[in-house]
């Protein structure tokens, strides 16, 4: 079971997070460790079958400080169906499409009251 495990440390400096990478990453089932946090303080593993208590433990013997926060599954992202969906036929053009043309008359050049001349 793949689970996500989320660590409050005490870490003043970066060699104090290097250190609690190190000692969680040597951890049997890690997958991946991150520092998260706004004060960059939060160890968060990643792995399958990982002891919690003892990396816990192990971190709290080494750092001075160390308290559990949340241990959660993580669920696989759902894989989304991607069917191609086809593309929908435009309708067939004619060539012999009949087609109205107006011609609006607006009067005979050679009228008086022709208002173009």
């Amino acid at each position: 079971m793949k689970q996500k495990i989320i660590l409050k440390v005490q870490m003043n400096c970066d060699k104090c997070r290097t250190k609690a990478m190190k000692i969680a990453a040597a951890e049997e089932g890690v997958i991946s460790v991150a520092i998260e946090g706004a004060e960059k303080d939060r160890v968060v593993v990643i792995g399958d079958g990982v002891d919690s208590a003892s990396l816990t433990r192990c971190l709290k013997k080494k750092l001075g400080y160390a308290a559990l926060d949340s241990v959660e599954e993580v669920k696989p992202k759902p894989k989304p169906d991607q069917k191609p969906k086809p593309d929908p036929e435009p309708a067939p053009k004619t060539c012999c499409q009949s087609q109205s043309v107006f011609i609006a008359s607006m009067g005979y050049a050679d009228e008086p009251n022709c208002s173009i001349m």
